[in-house]
């Protein structure tokens, strides 16, 4: 792929951010510095279930430069509210979910270990720290349970009084009746159990705050590391601090990293604003790595039971999914929602299942909130589907890839039983394709070559399809979302003929300010170089839902072409007046309004002068200026799909397992830029392959205590536990955005777990294996295999 330094929609141009990134010219919230700064410390839960007693804070109140120290009495006398979930889930009885109260710090009991207890405030961070040293918290240790499975079990400890099963809500989706009636007439049911293991984000940026209180006009400012500044910025004022909205200004600067854990408002920052305030100076609080692994919203963790039934033919009748899943001690902001909403839907997958009934059990325990995390519920629905659709195919001996043929969906619009409608796509040609660059024809003769070097070649199908740009709000109302899911775009179009646009998406590794200015670049056929971004801003852009599950292009691109078609037409009315001749006879081709047929022209910079110095101008019909905005609500989800296929050789003495080649065919729609989506792909395919094989968030399940809580015992991947990847799309485009198109993000991560488990227990001869499958795992489960347990 050749790179292009200025081009429109479908060139491979350069991220202009990377510049600031990589000459060290990036702000991030760290290194905001205000006038009379301080620096806070939370003093955190060693226990995952303890009654707090009491406190003793003279030591620590009388330490060098304190400024301030606060508990949840604090909080409580304040009467601050307690952080809230934005969707609510309805269960099996039409009854809503349980939502205990979320404080912004402990009060009376904590929950998990790291449970925020106290906010230490001083002048320098280092007396902050040693000033928290000195906090004596009084605890009575209770038992704790850390396993959604164990959390269910009669007598187990419960989270929350308002939960004594610890049962947040069962809910479901499909036709059981259909289903069983199904299931009953098979030829053949295939039956998993499996874990989906629990994982901790660890973007290369930890969370960050500076909050700042104006006694001038009683205003405040947050800086914070946040995905969805505007969200931030409501939640926090009109559900937990009681402020007015317009009395908050949120800024997300550059950001390093989400992968959605940076979407939900947590209990710092807000603790952080509201001190600003009582201690009159700001306040900043950047988090430690071992912080962020207590306190960042984790994610997956589920336990689950499926079951396929197919007919002698192979045809899929009926899918049956049971899962627990963990929530953690409390409701994050879209946690509800995410083993629900985003997950049950998709269990169709690319096939024609007539019958899906999915029954969800979400569950509290004492251990960290369980949030959206890459993907966010549509990685956990690929591996049910892509790990049973594949056991399948062994067990009735059906190639795995005939198998899924005869079951793709091929006609469009299609709907799903589980209440999506596909709108387009094209499963059989990504299928093809992958097929080809893997070069799948070739692998026997490389599984003989590894058998004679005393290895194991095994080789992976997955065949995903996830739902982006989540709409339209009505819809998403009625499923219980608590906020709209549009978003805002702004072009305002100087004298000049330069454009600023404001998008209420934010970026933090994606590359907007990219991609956005190739869009606009390319409707109004200016240079690149003449157009900024601005987002992450509630102060400055429009109020829009910022940046997750692969909405930004599809949604908040969407958003500004509708304020780009009304530049452009208000353009037109200027032309039309300034060339004499009647609107509908004006064309805009090329950075030119021009009359049809004719050779009378003007370029799109003197129609924007004419705005701003309106001398020839409409004025009895037009107001003057060019700045317009626009909300965009989508009708439908947008449907990426794709074919990953991974090959893998194992070394049966160790169980250590090489992914020797990686191929990932997606469709995204039309590509803005091919680049940046082969950037996108490669860090989701990184990061899906590190849950695979490597990452898994482990609690201690007598005492709670998280043991992954380093890098020592936390594995990430690195370069070398990854292969060279192979990837191409193909291109169905969406039909219901301007653009075509459909989002890239999370796919990698989706896809790529399921083909990785699927290529290692094809090599080990197995039905299943867990993630991760750690080396050792692996050798057990050959051991057992060869005992004949497998």
């Amino acid at each position: 792929m050749t790179t292009d330094l200025a081009g429109g929609i479908g060139h491979a141009v350069r991220r202009k951010e990377d510049y600031r990134f990589l000459t060290g010219a990036g702000q991030y919230t760290d290194d905001v510095q205000m006038e009379g700064q301080t620096h806070a410390c939370f003093v955190r839960s060693p226990y995952a279930h303890a009654r707090i007693r009491g406190y003793r804070l003279d030591a620590a109140r009388q330490a060098p430069g304190v400024v301030g120290i606060f508990t949840g009495e604090d909080i409580k006398r304040a009467g601050i509210g307690g952080l809230p979930c934005g969707w609510l889930i309805t269960d099996v009885h039409g009854q809503p979910m349980k939502e205990p109260p979320h404080p912004v710090l402990a009060i009376d009991t904590v929950r998990y270990v790291g449970d925020q207890v106290a906010l230490v405030i001083a002048q320098t961070l280092a007396q902050a720290r040693d000033a928290a040293e000195l906090v004596d918290v009084d605890y009575e240790p209770l038992d704790a349970v850390v396993a959604p499975d164990a959390a269910v079990r009669a007598g187990a400890p419960a989270v929350h009084d308002i939960a004594p099963d610890n049962v947040c809500y069962v809910w479901s989706l499909g036709d059981q009746a259909a289903v069983d009636a199904a299931m009953a007439k098979a030829a053949h049911v295939t039956r998993l159990d499996f874990v989906n293991n629990r994982l901790i984000p660890n973007a290369i940026e930890p969370r960050a705050a500076v909050a700042h209180y104006s006694r001038a006009d009683d205003s405040y400012t947050l800086y914070v590391a946040n995905q969805n500044p505007h969200v931030e910025r409501l939640l926090m004022a009109a559900f937990v601090l009681n402020l007015p909205e317009h009395k908050l200004r949120v800024v997300a600067p550059d950001v390093g990293g989400g992968f959605g854990s940076k979407i939900f408002l947590y209990a710092e920052e807000t603790a952080l604003v509201w001190a600003s305030k009582q201690i009159n100076r700001p306040i900043k609080w950047t988090a430690e790595r071992s912080e962020s692994f207590l306190s960042d919203a984790h994610g997956r963790d589920h336990v689950t039971t499926a079951e396929l039934g197919l007919d002698a033919n192979g045809k899929f009748l009926a899918l049956r999914v049971h899962t627990k899943a963990n929530l953690g001690a409390y409701l994050s902001t879209f946690a509800s929602s995410v083993p629900t909403i985003l997950y049950a839907t998709l269990l169709a997958g690319q096939y024609t299942t007539p019958a899906i009934f999915c029954e969800v059990t979400g569950v509290f325990t004492h251990t960290a909130p369980v949030d959206a995390y890459r993907g966010a519920g549509r990685p956990e629905a690929t591996y049910v589907v892509e790990r049973i659709v594949e056991t399948a195919a062994r067990e009735m001996k059906i190639d795995p890839v005939e198998l899924r043929r005869r079951n793709f969906v091929t006609q469009f619009p299609y709907q799903t039983p589980v209440a999506l409608c596909y709108d387009t796509g094209n499963y059989g040609a990504s299928l093809d394709k992958a097929l080809q660059l893997a070069d799948v024809a070739g692998f026997p003769a490389r599984r003989e070559a590894a058998r004679q070097r005393g290895k194991l070649r095994g080789l992976g199908y997955s065949c995903y399809i996830e739902a982006c740009g989540l709409a339209p709000s009505n819809i998403a109302g009625q499923l219980g979302a608590r906020a709209g899911l549009f978003e805002a775009g702004e072009v305002r179009v100087h004298p000049t003929g330069k454009v600023t646009v404001f998008t209420g998406s934010h970026s933090h590794g994606q590359g907007h300010e990219t991609t956005f200015t190739q869009i606009v670049a390319d409707r109004l056929g200016i240079a690149y170089e003449d157009v900024d971004i601005v987002h992450g801003d509630t102060g400055r852009v429009p109020f829009g839902m910022g940046t997750y599950g692969s909405r930004s292009l599809a949604v908040g691109g969407s958003a500004i072409v509708k304020a780009l078609d009304k530049v452009i037409a208000k353009g037109k009315k200027i032309a039309a007046h300034m060339l004499e001749a009647a609107e509908g006879d004006i064309e805009f081709k090329d950075g030119k309004f021009s009359v049809t047929g004719t050779d009378k022209a003007l370029p799109f910079a003197q129609i924007a002068l004419s705005a701003y110095v309106p001398h020839n101008y409409p004025l009895e019909s037009l107001e003057p200026g060019l700045d317009e905005s626009a909300f965009y609500d989508p009708t439908n989800f947008t449907y990426p799909a794709g074919c990953h296929i991974c090959e893998v050789e194992v070394d049966p003495d160790t169980g250590q397992t090489e992914i020797v080649a990686m191929t990932a065919v997606d469709d995204f729609g039309n590509i803005v830029n091919p680049m940046i989506v082969e950037g996108q792909v490669h860090g989701g395919l990184a990061q899906g392959i590190g849950q695979a094989l490597l990452e898994g968030c482990v609690y201690d399940s007598d005492s709670g205590q998280l043991l992954t809580g380093s890098y020592m015992d936390y594995a990430m991947p690195r370069a070398d536990d990854l292969p060279n990847f192979s990837v191409d799309t193909t291109c169905t485009p969406c039909t219901h955005n301007p653009l075509g198109v459909k989002g890239c993000g999370e796919a990698g991560a989706i896809g790529s777990p399921p083909a990785v488990i699927n290529a290692i227990t094809d090599a080990l001869g197995v039905l299943h294996l867990d993630m991760p499958a750690t080396p050792e795992r692996v050798w057990r489960a050959l051991q057992m295999s060869s005992n004949g347990h497998a």
